[in-house]
């Protein structure tokens, strides 16, 4: 198939003739990205029935979820190591198959050990699919020739959220934990059948399967990789803290504090569904600044005033500047000079994880030792280092 090479923002251009049937090879990156949310979201929003079915307290149910950290490890090992080696695509179904059918067994378990299981394959299959589906999605943005990576990051915040209303649909009508997650896998699944064939391929060379896994870790790779750290921990900082805050520090009650978490993600959504288009005014380095910069001005608005306004305000602000910030690192790095996409995602993958993990540890015990209100300050703290970093990025 001849393909007449597309330009990018930067005067780059590819040849497109990696991906297949473009409309097609796009909607089953975006499908991917869908069914990775809406399982999350779906498994979340039954978090408190699967809790009762296994017959946990708070306290043991937050020990016992932790188990899905020994999962993360093992899939950042071996993406690490297949990635580059083995079909892109090959690994990308064979983790997305994976997850849709661990979420049944995992919504399901009604004794502690196969919960614990569950929750390991779950974050073994979901940190796992993070690389290869990134690097589909540089792929299939390269071959349009036009930022799409923050409209696939969209589908995924799409897919959480129409999984949570279909839990608290399920719920409502009684259906078990297992059998919404059942349900769902199977049309997802049904859905992945038709259109998994079309996922576009980067199968590596002889010579890339052979190259050193430190070769990957070039300096632009790492300072990507920072700067994915950070925007991760201000991101898990605020999804965990955000409506605490609200519902404890300014005594605005539970609803009120789910009040601004839903700012929070809804202004994450639609900054996504709008952020390609500001990517290709003003290219990838510029916009991400700005949308840490942004970060730094909402934290600002939600801790300079303690009252409930501010907070909402500024938590919105927080989700509109962080919104695209990890799909543009994730271009970028898909796009270095003399590493495949595939490897490059996988130095971000290893770079954003710990940010995630240790964000709402750190803002808790900072927050013991001082107020809450001082402790989300490191979310602007963080925010600013990050928009520092990408001034010494050499690509656009």
């Amino acid at each position: 198939m001849a393909v007449e090479p597309q330009p990018l923002h930067g005067g780059e251009r590819v040849t497109a003739t990696a991906v297949p049937s473009g409309l097609r090879a796009r909607l089953a990156v975006a499908l991917v990205f869908v069914i990775l949310g809406s399982t999350q979201g779906g498994w979340m929003a039954r978090i408190p029935a699967i809790r009762d079915q296994v017959g946990l307290d708070t306290a043991r149910w937050g020990v016992v979820s932790s188990a899905s950290a020994v999962g993360d490890l093992v899939a950042l090992t071996l993406v690490t190591v297949l990635i580059g080696r083995v079909s892109t695509r090959l690994l990308c179904l064979a983790a997305t198959v994976l997850v849709l059918l661990n979420a049944p067994v995992l919504a399901g378990a009604s004794a502690v050990p196969a919960l614990v299981l569950g929750l390991a394959v779950w974050g073994l299959s979901a940190t796992f699919l993070n690389t290869p589906v990134n690097a589909l999605a540089v792929a299939t943005e390269r071959a349009h020739g036009r930022p799409l990576m923050s409209q696939f990051h969209a589908c995924f915040s799409c897919g959480v959220l129409a999984g949570g209303a279909l839990g608290t649909l399920a719920a409502a009508g009684g259906v078990s934990p297992g059998g919404q997650l059942a349900v769902s896998s199977t049309v997802l699944g049904a859905l992945l059948l038709a259109l998994g064939g079309r996922l576009p391929d980067e199968t590596p060379s002889p010579a890339e399967r052979r190259r050193p896994l430190k070769d990957r870790f070039t300096p632009q790779l790492v300072l990507l990789a920072s700067i994915a750290f950070l925007a991760s921990f201000v991101e898990g900082a605020a999804s965990q803290w955000s409506s605490v805050f609200t519902a404890d520090y300014l005594d605005a009650g539970a609803a009120l504090g789910a009040a601004t978490y839903t700012c929070f993600t809804v202004a994450i959504l639609v900054g996504r569904l709008v952020g390609d288009r500001f990517v290709a005014r003003l290219g990838r380095r510029l916009f991400v600044q700005v949308s840490l910069l942004t970060v730094v001005l909402g934290t600002g608005v939600g801790l300079a005033h303690p009252g409930l306004p501010f907070a909402l305000a500024g938590f919105t602000v927080v989700g509109l500047g962080l919104a695209c910030v990890l799909p543009a690192v994730f271009a970028l790095a898909g796009r270095q000079p003399e590493v495949p996409p595939g490897e490059g995602v996988s130095v971000i993958t290893i770079g954003q994880w710990p940010g995630f993990l240790l964000a709402g540890p750190a803002v808790g015990l900072l927050a013991g030792a001082t107020s809450l209100r001082v402790a989300l300050a490191t979310l602007a703290v963080a925010a600013l280092a990050a928009a520092g970093l990408t001034r010494r990025l050499t690509m656009e």
